[in-house]
């Protein structure tokens, strides 16, 4: 065999391998939705209201069963208010309550200069 019959065997070889079909290699890369999918990962926090209950004791919290079962809840949440004031409360789950509001003791609340329908974030512990 001469060289350049080598050299054109090798190019032919090159040229194969180039040729590589784009669609099978997206396919192993999974879509955005699939990625960024809150359901998949879960949420980690949630930002509610938080309403003044006067049932409801001052180291509990008052929350619904469907947001604790989207948050994973188990027996304790973390509540922020305002990023300064951090409160850790046991968990009373409440068919009765709303899934986008938070029942704490109002004298408690009072006392650290919350509010009434304040916004706050609770997460799990």
């Amino acid at each position: 065999m001469s060289s350049e019959n080598i050299k054109d065997n090798v190019g032919e070889d090159l040229d194969r391998q180039e040729k590589v079909d784009l669609k099978k290699l997206l396919a192993v890369v999974p879509p955005p939705s699939e990625i960024l999918s809150k359901k998949k990962q879960g949420i980690r926090e949630k930002r509610l209201r938080l309403l003044y209950d006067s049932s409801v004791n001052e180291d509990e919290a008052k929350i619904s069963p469907s947001l604790a079962k989207e948050l994973g809840i188990k027996e304790f949440i973390e509540i922020t208010v305002a990023g300064k004031k951090r409160f850790r409360l046991k968990v009373r789950l409440d068919d009765a309550a709303s899934s986008s509001f938070v029942y704490v003791n109002p004298d408690l609340m009072k006392r650290n200069g919350i509010a009434d329908n304040s916004i706050c974030t609770i997460r799990a512990l």
